[in-house]
């Protein structure tokens, strides 16, 4: 799967729990979930889940925790499908 694939799933992934929609104007790798797109912490789990469900993979806690910017996410989702 390429990191543009993964990205623009990511960003169907993200775009309900969005607060600030100007920040998926300019989604890429350093966007930030919390900072660029005001996703707050409980709707970050949900994304984490929906990522789970989408790519058909399972995301620790750690990896969880790591998971600040499209570009970590899409890290970690490359390392899953590894």
């Amino acid at each position: 799967m390429s990191e543009k694939e993964i990205i623009s799933r990511l960003k169907k992934i993200v775009q309900p729990y969005v607060q600030r929609p100007e920040g998926l104007e300019n989604f890429r790798e350093s966007t930030s979930f919390i900072g660029d797109l005001e996703i707050n912490s409980a709707n970050l789990v949900d994304v984490v889940l929906d990522v789970e469900d989408e790519f058909d993979i399972e995301i620790d806690n750690d990896s969880m925790e790591g998971m600040q910017t499209v570009g970590d996410a899409k890290k970690i989702i490359q390392q899953k499908l590894a």
